[in-house]
């Protein structure tokens, strides 16, 4: 019963100094929060955020919900932010895209999980029959011996390494000098190992979970521009697919037209007012509004389907029948661009200059790290122990806890390479990689800077030709009007009207044309600047798929 009991007591004991030195090592070792851990720390609303581009006339829309699973109808009509809202939803790309940031997530978790504390038992049993040569053999010839090592390490973020153990031994002979036949020794010690120089201090040891944290929040960055080009590339295929249906529509207007007007000639031709060609040549020109017509639809199809595959809403699918039809129309509104305040958005907005700037805080770190693997190799050793010794378990642990017998060891490694020129060379290699970063961001800020001057020109550019198609297709208008009239008259063959309505619907067509392409100028400027066209903020969250 004595000894159950101060097996228990024994045990007690060392859990209590186990778990007190993980509670020091642990408090002493927390670098969350910590001035001197990572070198920049970036809001995870600036990675996750997308932020709308406010060009001062831009009002707020409703949010618009739609169920994801309903059945698709024969004819479905989409507003922009409803297309938004399925790409979001539905996409593939995204859906691939989207995952990345988990798998980033668990290589950080990976990192940490090296400063996991390890529990070890070792235990050995060893029985020996050895002749022996004389009487005076104090070991004895017959040993049998029984070793127990439970321990716990502690990895250290300085780089140390902390131990608790606990051994137990049991020894029995035949020797007649043995005190204690069988024998119970028993130590509890306390040890730590700590570079000095190499491989020395938190920064150092805590660089694989920096470089892992960093590639954390490229691969968010990354993310988010991936959100940003699947966005304004359904912008495009939306107003495309607008400017398609419209025109059809000018198509079809025009093919009713020309068949008025052949049914006029075939009216004067009946009077004898007019020559039978008249009758041939308003028919030729049926024919070629009803090509346009066959061309044009094909164009409808296949942005349609363009639009359907980036969508991907179930009942909706490529190859449905469903006709989609825009109900989002478009709003010129000439904006008053700040060029300077617009590009000073894109640099702060845009991925691609916040991936740098990870990247470069990452070449930091390297460069830090390998700066001090160049350093001598010095560890100091430290080892605290005390025995007990007995010949039963009890009295072993009695001796023990009573800390009558005690160790002290501390122990000093020098190791100093000659030469080091493979360090040295890899703190070379982490120099010209910094260097080499600095100039790529600089040369990123100028071609961001080009990319924006670029789009607000465009901009201004797709403005004149709204105005100018506009103009042109009221005149071209008229022009078909007075035509017609001359026509009626006699006046004009009917190939002169047939040339006035291809003229009123070419410019027709080029005002469709030049108000789709201001709004797509409109998407092409909120992705330079890195930001979303309208007054809506878009958040993203990471896919963590189910195991």
């Amino acid at each position: 019963m004595s000894s159950k009991f101060s097996l228990i007591r024994y045990w007690y004991r060392f859990v209590v100094c186990i778990g007190l030195g993980l509670i020091v090592s642990a408090g002493c070792e927390q670098f969350k929060g910590s001035d001197d851990f990572y070198s920049i720390q970036i809001a995870p609303e600036k990675l996750r955020q997308i932020e709308a581009l406010d060009l001062h006339e831009a009002e707020g829309q409703e949010t618009i919900r739609m169920d994801v699973n309903e059945p698709a109808p024969a004819e479905l009509e989409l507003t922009l932010e409803q297309c938004r809202a399925l790409t979001l939803e539905n996409n593939l790309d995204l859906k691939v895209e989207l995952i990345n940031p988990a798998i980033a997530a668990e290589r950080v978790s990976q990192q940490e999980a090296q400063f996991e504390a390890a529990f070890s038992v070792n235990t050995s049993y060893t029985k020996t029959d050895t002749p022996v040569a004389s009487t005076l053999d104090i070991s004895g010839s017959n040993v049998e011996y029984f070793y127990t090592n439970l321990g716990v390490d502690v990895p250290l973020r300085t780089g140390g390494t902390l131990s608790f153990d606990a051994v137990e031994n049991r020894t029995k002979t035949d020797s007649v000098y043995s005190i204690f036949n069988p024998s119970y020794s028993s130590d509890l010690s306390v040890s730590i190992s700590q570079p000095l120089l190499r491989n020395a201090g938190r920064r150092v040891n805590t660089y694989a979970i920096q470089i892992a944290e960093y590639d954390r929040q490229i691969t968010d960055a990354r993310t988010k521009l991936e959100v940003i080009r699947v966005i304004a590339a359904v912008d495009r295929v939306y107003w495309r697919l607008y400017a398609a249906l419209r025109e059809l529509d000018v198509r079809k207007q025009q093919y009713e037209l020309a068949k008025v007007l052949f049914e006029q000639a075939q009216r004067f031709v009946s009077a004898g007012e007019m020559a039978q060609i008249e009758v041939i040549r308003a028919e030729a020109g049926i024919a070629q509004q009803l090509e346009a017509i066959i061309v044009v639809e094909n164009n409808v199809r296949d942005r349609e389907r363009e639009l359907k595959r980036t969508l991907n809403k179930r009942g909706l699918e490529m190859e449905t029948d469903t006709v989609l039809i825009p109900a989002t129309e478009p709003d010129p509104v000439r904006y008053q661009l700040e060029k300077r305040r617009l590009v000073e958005i894109a640099i702060e907005q845009r991925m691609e200059m916040l991936e740098l700037e990870l990247q470069i805080a990452q070449d930091v770190s390297t460069l830090n790290y390998m700066e001090n693997q160049t350093l001598p190799l010095v560890t100091m050793d430290y080892t605290y122990n005390i025995n007990g010794l007995g010949s039963t378990r009890d009295n072993s642990f009695d001796l023990l806890f009573d800390k009558r017998f005690e160790d002290h060891r501390l122990g000093l490694q020098l190791l100093v390479p000659l030469g080091n020129e493979s360090a040295k060379s890899q703190l070379r290699q982490a120099f010209y990689q910094r260097r080499q970063r600095l100039a790529s961001r600089d040369s990123r800020r100028v071609l961001v800077e080009y990319e924006v001057l670029n789009a607000i020109d465009q901009l201004e550019a797709n403005w004149q030709r709204i105005l100018a198609s506009r103009q042109s297709a009221i005149l071209d208008g008229r022009l078909f009007e007075a035509e017609k009239r001359q026509f009626e008259l006699g006046l004009v063959t009917s190939t002169d009207v047939l040339e006035a309505q291809t003229d009123f619907a070419d410019a027709q067509s080029s005002e469709i044309l030049a108000l789709v392409e201001y709004q797509i100028a409109l998407v092409d400027m909120a992705y330079a600047t890195g930001t979303l066209l309208g007054a809506t903020k878009v958040q993203w969250e990471p896919i963590v798929p189910q195991e």
